[in-house]
Formats: structure tokens, sequence, C-alpha cells
């Protein structure tokens, strides 16, 4: 995939490409990101970024885009062969830390739509547990063109603080196997997940309280 011009790339980034985004509201915010630059600097910045809003929303009918949980390991076997960037997240729904690693790479798999994002539950996976070596949950497996490149294991690696890290630092280690293109969370991100994460503590302690 050809690279993206800085400007093209930085408003992409600032919205979500599998969104109905107005696309003239895009091509508005480009053009005024443009202003100083010559005319075919900028012809060439709204070919580019026609073509790219054009692949999200092509990408968006293969289930790029979303974080969707697959209950068969036949077909995640189908998807992980066929698809050139995948991120893997085996997991048990009643665990605690993978219910966290499912509400960071929710956010991820809605920017990053040119990889695909899924997630099976271990006891859905009986033979690639086993094939793949799963012992400790969560486990989430990058693969590039079928082939695992990079594991986190639990919250292995991640963040300056045990069992605390934020979207940008999933998306570094993630970014250093190649299986995303390029940065695209920002300050912004983790702060509102941040804010989200604080809001859902006070609405259970309210319901504490209340009982």
């Amino acid at each position: 995939m050809p690279s993206l011009d800085a400007a093209v790339a930085k408003v992409l980034d600032r919205h979500q490409p599998t969104d109905s985004d107005d696309d003239d509201a895009l091509i508005a915010e480009l053009e005024d990101d443009d202003s100083g630059a010559f005319s075919a600097h900028r012809e060439k910045r709204l070919e580019q970024l026609h073509a790219e809003v054009s692949r999200a929303k092509m990408m968006q009918n293969s289930s790029h885009g979303t974080y969707q949980e697959i209950k068969d390991e036949k077909q995640l076997m189908d998807i992980t062969t066929s698809t050139k960037l995948c991120v893997v997240h085996f997991m048990k729904p009643d665990f605690n830390r993978c219910r966290i690693m499912d509400e960071k790479l929710r956010p991820l798999a809605e920017k990053h739509f040119d990889t695909r994002f899924v997630s099976i539950n271990v006891e859905n996976a009986a033979f690639l547990v086993v094939k793949l070596k799963v012992q400790v949950l969560p486990c989430v497996i990058a693969f590039v063109d079928a082939v695992g490149v990079d594991r986190i294991i639990g919250f292995e690696g991640l963040g300056a603080k045990p069992d605390s890290f934020t979207l940008s630092e999933l998306e570094g280690r993630l970014m250093g196997s190649g299986v995303l293109v390029r940065a695209k969370m920002t300050k912004e991100d983790d702060l509102r997940k941040l804010e989200q994460k604080r809001a859902a503590r006070e609405a259970d302690y309210d319901d504490d309280e209340w009982d």
C-alpha cells in the first residue's frame, strides 16, 4: 500500500473512515489544512483522500473496522489465512483481564481498518489453543500473512504500571510487530477512555449506594 501524504493521514485519523462520514466535511477539513499549498499538490491530496475513504468503505464490507467475536475456530483459521493483517484475542468472557483487553482492542479496531480484529472464546477453539500453545489469558496474537509475528500474554510488556495501559501503548506494541499500518491513537483518545472508565466506576458506586 503506497504511503499516505501526511496531511491526508492527519485528516483521516481524526475520523473513523468506516463511519458514514460526510465526504464533503473531510474534503473541507483537508482544504483548510491545505490553504497555503500549490493547487497541484492539493489535487493529489484530494485524490488520495477520495481513494482512502472509498477503500475504507470497501473493507468495511469484509468486517474491517469492527471488533468481532468469532464462534467457530474453523472460521477463525479462514480469517487468519485470508487476511494480510489480523489481531486475534484468545479470551474467556468471564475473565476480568479479558474484558479489559476487549475494551482496548475495540477502539483500535475502529481506527485501524487495514487490520482485522477478532476474538474467540478459548472454549470454542480447543484445537488452536493447543496448536498455538495458548496457556495464559488474555492472549493476543498478531498475524501478518498468516504467520504469528507477536503475542501479548496477559498484560506483559504493556504500560509502565501493572494492569494499567493506554490505547497508545497497546497500539505501539502492535505496531512494533507490523500488524498495524501507522499510529492513529491520540492523547485525546486516551483521555476519553480514561473519562469513560471513571464514569463507569462512579456509576458502579452509585449502584452500590442505591442497593
